[in-house]
């Protein structure tokens, strides 16, 4: 990112671009940067692509063209599938060919680092790469937002902040919103605000069903569940976040007994320290055995269900319930 912004500031564009990674937010920001940066309003000597396979032969045309009253022509091109498999060998040896007057733009969820177009990218211009942020960042991003509308908040509260909203940042933000306008008026946020108008997330919401399976409180474990229904959570898709959390879980416990500490963890299993705090703290309540039980229950449900055996709602309630096999 650090790339992308001095490039922003300073004006010195490169001949391409591609960004891509697992945080679709920093991917539509930058996106947005380099527009405003590079064109603004000018829409004489801006193109845009969407969609899989666009006209190869069109793009190379557009961009061989000179910009009309204007230093720069920006081409954006979203979502190709370009860099996943077979490149169009056209387009990628056309890419160290381009002029020094075409900006080219590559927006991708999926990325092949073996796929030729992505080297002739990454040769020529620059490939960003923009992934999910660490509780630091986000603590930092977050805060900022915060600071800029005259808020302030406590590394206490902006960690419980975090460990419901998630570590996306779309979400994050949408959250922070809804906090600044219920404060209004007011300078300090409070647990209690987040409490009063924030939404937990579906990982949240998960860990907590994880945590009453371990308790035992069936009860509550349920009533989780049917809350995650009600937000139109496929009952598959919590049966994939429940088995995640009991991988999680597992691979935290055996890190912990191998002498990994709390920061190597969270930077093994791709989650904030605070996140592997409670899942160290949670884990100890399982033995391995259960965790690798409850891992194959959850593979074992999943088969029924493809087979028809069971319908996905009810495997999922006897999972929670503790009577699958049974």
């Amino acid at each position: 990112m650090q790339t992308l912004n001095q490039d922003i500031k300073e004006r010195r564009f490169r001949r391409v671009y591609l960004l891509f990674g697992e945080e679709p937010f920093l991917v539509s920001s930058y996106k947005k940067r380099l527009r405003e940066a590079i064109s603004g309003d000018d829409t004489m000597n801006f193109n845009y692509f969407e969609g899989k396979s666009p006209d190869v032969k069109e793009i190379i045309s557009l961009a061989d063209t000179m910009p009309f009253f204007a230093e720069r022509r920006l081409i954006m091109v979203d979502e190709s599938g370009f860099f996943k498999g077979a490149a169009p060998e056209e387009l990628a040896d056309y890419i160290p060919e381009l002029p020094e007057t075409t900006c080219l733009v590559f927006c991708e969820k999926e990325v092949d680092k073996r796929n030729r177009l992505y080297k002739k990218v990454k040769e020529t211009g620059y490939a960003a790469e923009l992934n999910k942020q660490d509780s630091a960042s986000l603590t930092r991003w977050a805060g900022g937002i915060l600071a800029r509308d005259g808020k302030k908040i406590t590394r206490q509260t902006m960690e419980y902040f975090l460990e419901r909203t998630g570590d996306e940042m779309e979400n994050i933000r949408m959250e922070l919103e809804k906090l600044i306008c219920y404060t209004m008026g007011r300078e300090v946020i409070t647990k209690e605000d987040i409490d009063a108008v924030g939404t937990v997330h579906v990982n949240s919401r998960i860990f907590e069903m994880t945590a009453a399976i371990v308790a035992g409180n069936r009860t509550k474990a349920m009533e989780l569940y049917e809350d995650l229904l009600t937000l139109r959570e496929p009952p598959m898709r919590i049966l994939f976040l429940i088995a995640r959390q009991f991988n999680q879980l597992l691979l935290a416990k055996e890190l912990s007994a191998g002498g990994s500490g709390k920061g190597e963890i969270a930077s093994r299993l791709k989650v904030p320290p605070f996140a592997a705090g409670k899942l160290l703290g949670q884990a100890k309540a399982f033995s391995r055995e259960q965790m690798i039980a409850y891992v194959k229950h959850c593979v074992e449900i999943e088969e029924d269900v493809k087979t028809g055996k069971l319908s996905d709602r009810l495997a999922v309630e006897l999972l929670i319930a503790g009577k699958y096999g049974k």
